[in-house]
């Protein structure tokens, strides 16, 4: 499998989002997840998930500073298909050591406050979140940021012992996840309808003003070559 990534990633090249979630399915099974933040993409590709197999694997990594509106559309996921939704959340002591030596906001600080802050409520829960899997599946898109570009529909995820990646949406833009959406009354976070088109933690999401890019408001006080969390490192080979 993971010898012949770049061909399978060639070979989908032109592949719907949805045939690319039928081969990934095919090919991995039960030992595939979906992250899902609950974002746009991700409740398109659970929409998918739910129409490609009986049997979808779903997860939510809780920081425990989400948004309410994410909780909720969470809830509604689960009632609209039925799907069991499996959670990760930060290790206790970690966070109130966090807390404790630099209290709730460090992340403001620094690039390295931010990072160490994301890594313990994100990185860390999906490492566990990985553990077992053969691949994941992921709703990034090239045209969502600046360090998105040329992402593959398939690759080897270095970062995490080297899984197979799967990234359906690669090519959509956001028009095409919003038409989906609407076209199948999908329930989606209301965040979105009051100009957050990328959300995260609520204390490091805010809304964007027209003409900004659509990631601009989140960790706005970053330059745009470091907003990532470390979920999605570019593989370097």
């Amino acid at each position: 499998m993971i010898e012949n990534i770049t061909s399978y990633d060639a070979a989908l090249a032109n592949a719907s989002a949805l045939d690319t979630l039928k081969w990934a399915v095919d090919k991995f099974g039960d030992k595939m997840a979906l992250a899902s933040s609950f974002g746009a993409e991700d409740v398109v590709l659970i929409d998918m998930l739910c129409s490609v197999t009986s049997c979808p694997r779903a997860f939510l990594l809780d920081t425990g500073r989400l948004h309410q509106e994410t909780y909720d559309v969470v809830d509604r996921i689960r009632a609209r298909y039925n799907i069991r939704i499996e959670v990760y959340c930060p290790r206790t002591e970690t966070v109130e050591r966090l807390v404790h030596e630099k209290g709730p906001n460090s992340f403001y600080g620094s690039i390295e406050n931010r990072q160490e802050c994301c890594h313990i409520r994100k990185v860390e829960p999906l490492s566990r979140a990985l553990s077992g899997l053969d691949a994941w599946i992921t709703g990034l898109r090239r045209s969502q940021s600046t360090t998105r570009d040329g992402l593959p529909k398939v690759e080897i995820d270095n970062a995490h012992g080297g899984i197979v990646k799967v990234n359906p949406l690669a090519e959509w833009s956001e028009a095409e996840v919003w038409s989906y959406i609407r076209e199948r009354s999908i329930p989606y976070n209301k965040l979105h309808d009051q100009g957050y088109p990328s959300i995260g933690c609520a204390p490091c999401t805010r809304p964007v003003q027209p003409g900004e890019d659509i990631r601009s408001g989140r960790w706005w006080w970053e330059n745009p070559e470091h907003k990532e969390c470390g979920l999605h490192i570019k593989n370097r080979g």
